[in-house]
């Protein structure tokens, strides 16, 4: 359960939150600390990330900017230090969030797209992992939340650079919360369709689709930012491994289970009719 008095809830006391600059990064933090927590707030943008440690200071709790490139295996497990060093202990809660938008066609996508988003996408969430794991198991608890993208699962087209990306991490959540269990160590993986954030503008997208995307984006999101963090938040708490947040992705994911051939047709006849 959550605590919103001094008592801080076991799992979520002490969070490190990467891309806490904005979007839905942002929102978990602050929300984090409306629930008690207190936030390592880790960003590439160490003004953005200075701006939410003073919105979680105003709340009443302690933030800390730190700035840090996730493409880095070595500026996560300072990351990882850092956060001891600050709270005096070792975190109980890391939110691997820190991600890029790439769209484009298959053969249209250079060497250098790839490891641009895989580097940030994929390998951010394993260096976090990897930075954490360890120190969660020592401790005997500890949680994890690795935000992916409906992306992962449904796999659509002109997106293959990013769904990779985001498969790998929805795998990876899944092996991780099978393993990590007997540990203490809970996993949940976020899964969002459309929300509401600076993912296109600051992404890179083929000039016919920029524009068109974020219109939707800002549009036609069926949720929030915030909303989705709490969600998100809470089946952490219930031990639930998959927050699916939007009834369009919740669509999505039962079609494929139930008749994998009769998705990828609609999706087929979608791009064709899109084209």
């Amino acid at each position: 359960m959550w605590f919103k008095s001094k008592q801080k809830a076991s799992h979520h006391a002490y969070a490190v939150v990467t891309g806490a600059g904005s979007g839905i990064g942002r929102s978990f933090a602050l929300e984090l600390a409306r629930r008690g927590g207190d936030v390592i707030c880790a960003d590439l943008n160490q003004e953005t990330a200075q701006e939410t440690v003073q919105m979680i200071e105003a709340l009443g709790q302690k933030a800390y900017a730190v700035q840090c490139d996730v493409r880095e295996a070595d500026q996560l497990e300072a990351l990882a230090k850092q956060s001891e060093q600050h709270f005096g202990r070792t975190p109980t809660l890391l939110i691997n969030n820190a991600g890029v938008g790439l769209g484009g066609k298959f053969d249209e996508m250079k060497m250098e797209d790839w490891e641009w988003c895989l580097n940030i996408n994929l390998w951010g969430v394993i260096h976090g992992c990897q930075a954490f794991v360890p120190r969660f198991k020592a401790q005997k608890k500890g949680a994890i939340i690795n935000v992916a993208s409906a992306a992962a699962f449904t796999a659509a087209p002109e997106m293959s650079v990013y769904n990779v990306s985001k498969a790998g991490v929805f795998a990876l959540s899944e092996t991780l919360s099978a393993e990590l269990a007997k540990y203490g160590i809970r996993v949940n993986v976020l899964c969002p369709t459309l929300v509401p954030t600076n993912i296109i503008k600051d992404g890179r997208l083929p000039a016919r689709y920029h524009k068109l995307a974020q219109h939707a984006l800002m549009n036609y999101a069926l949720t929030t930012a915030d909303d989705v963090a709490k969600l998100s938040l809470d089946r952490l708490d219930q031990g639930h491994l998959h927050t699916i947040p939007q009834l369009d992705a919740k669509f999505f994911w039962w079609l494929k289970r139930m008749s994998p051939t009769t998705y990828q047709r609609i999706v087929r006849l979608g791009y064709r009719w899109m084209k």
